[in-house]
């Protein structure tokens, strides 16, 4: 559920998102059963599953897209609050840009509308490696491009958190190096990063923490290292994927 509280102020150790009981059903089937999470601040969290397990999902009900059809979100140790959501960047179900326009002149549109200076705009640029002086039009920009795009946009106004909903699609070996060290380099101030994937060896090498998510449940929460103490993790991953063991829960 989702409510507007009044200001307060949230302890500095608090969970930067909760959910408790978190669900979502549509017509023919449940897409989000019953997913508690736990993010830390100044962590890189990888929600992992394959596709379809309910990611997407999960972020849109954690971002107020869609509602919840029962359960609870908490933003930065508060209930859920559009005050709370101020403090996010995101990019889910890929880049949405105007294809007319440049990289700068679709930035600078999202930095109008949060009332930020063209000097925001020319940073996220920047920190995506994307050119501000290029008027290349959007709609002629690669894949790779188009992500980097949707990235400077999210990172506009140096958000607390930043939610990413598969990054990685798109981006060549040099793209998701870069995409790793700008990972490190946010967390490194403070800041937390939420990073949905089906890769497996994309979240081992950026997350501090994860959550393994299949068929819509939460089938594991905690760090790479005890969701495979031999070092196997692909093998308890498809373990915990495959339905056919009861969930591991290991609270962060």
């Amino acid at each position: 559920m989702y409510s507007t509280p009044g200001q307060e102020s949230s302890p500095p150790d608090a969970p930067v998102i909760e959910t408790r009981g978190l669900s979502k059903a549509f017509r023919r089937a449940t897409a989000v059963d019953s997913v508690d999470l736990t993010v830390r601040p100044g962590r890189v969290y990888g929600l992992l599953g394959p596709n379809g397990a309910g990611k997407s999902t999960t972020l849109k009900l954690i971002l107020g897209l869609i509602g919840p059809t029962t359960g609870e979100v908490r933003l930065f140790g508060q209930p859920w609050s559009r005050q709370g959501l101020s403090r996010i960047g995101a990019s889910i179900d890929g880049p949405s840009f105007y294809g007319h326009l440049s990289a700068k002149q679709n930035v600078m549109i999202h930095a109008h509308l949060l009332a930020l200076p063209e000097a925001e705009a020319h940073s996220a640029l920047a920190a995506v490696d994307l050119d501000p002086a290029d008027r290349k039009k959007a709609k002629s920009f690669s894949t790779g491009m188009k992500g980097r795009l949707a990235l400077a946009i999210a990172m506009l106004g140096s958000p607390d958190l930043l939610i990413l909903d598969e990054p990685q699609n798109g981006l060549d070996p040099e793209g998701i190096a870069a995409l790793r060290t700008m990972m490190r380099r946010f967390t490194e101030t403070g800041r937390t990063i939420v990073l949905s994937s089906h890769l497996l060896g994309e979240v081992a090498s950026v997350a501090d923490d994860i959550g393994l998510i299949a068929q819509g449940r939460l089938r594991y929460q905690g760090s790479l290292a005890d969701l495979a103490p031999d070092g196997d993790l692909e093998s308890a991953y498809f373990t915990l994927t495959s339905g056919s063991n009861e969930a591991r829960a290991v609270t962060p």
